[in-house]
């Protein structure tokens, strides 16, 4: 079995050309999502549309079969956003913010490692200085014991 870039696939490991994978949402299919389905309950109406950018909790990710085959209750509408016909690769703006976070990690100084069972040394945290008015958290800054 391969994978839609030719690669064959092991172990069960997916492949696919472009990032992670997000898989369909229906029980018990293993096809790549597609789609994004949200609904608004307050119209009634299911919206479906690309894959979204991120996974949403209340959003369910399709793949092209159930995209196509979806069906709504009685009496709502569906609303079907336009799908690109390829999936959109790493666009400039993505390589060149790649390239930039590469160049920043190289040019950082290697930090020493300490040695097995030597204890590591961390900056002093400061307290923020309490606002006039403000509510305290329950969170509290601790030091570290000395």
């Amino acid at each position: 079995m391969s994978c839609r870039c030719g690669a064959p696939a092991r172990g069960g490991v997916v492949c696919d050309v472009v990032g992670a994978i997000r898989l369909c949402s229906r029980s018990a299919c293993r096809n790549s999502a597609v789609a994004t389905l949200t609904y608004v309950y307050a119209d009634s109406t299911a919206v479906l549309g690309p894959l979204a950018t991120y996974a949403e909790p209340h959003c369910y990710d399709l793949c092209e079969q159930h995209a196509d085959s979806l069906t709504v209750p009685r009496g709502w509408e569906v609303m079907r956003l336009a799908m690109p016909a390829t999936p959109a690769g790493p666009g400039p703006d993505d390589l060149l913010a790649l390239a930039n976070a590469v160049r920043e990690a190289a040019s950082r100084p290697a930090a020493a490692e300490p040695a097995k069972g030597q204890r590591t040394l961390h900056p002093a945290l400061e307290a923020p200085a309490p606002a006039e008015g403000a509510r305290r958290g329950h969170l509290r800054v601790l030091r570290e014991p000395s």
